[in-house]
C-alpha cells in the first residue's frame, strides 16, 4: 500500500508541480484535525460501551 501511495505522490508532483511549504502545513494541520476527531470518536465509543455494560 506504501508503494501505491508513494506511486501516487510522485505522478501527482509529475503532473502539477512539487507541494508547497504551505501546502504541506495545511495537509499537516488536517491530518492532525482527523486524528483528532478519530480520537474522540473511540473515547466516545468505550465510554458508551462502558456505560451500557
Amino acid at each position: 500500500m506504501r508503494r501505491r501511495l508513494l506511486e501516487l505522490v510522485n505522478w501527482l508532483g509529475e503532473e502539477y508541480g512539487p507541494v508547497t511549504g504551505e501546502e504541506r502545513a495545511a495537509a499537516i494541520e488536517e491530518l492532525e484535525d482527523l486524528d483528532a476527531e478519530h480520537e474522540r470518536r473511540r473515547a466516545r465509543g468505550k465510554r458508551e460501551a462502558g456505560e451500557a455494560a
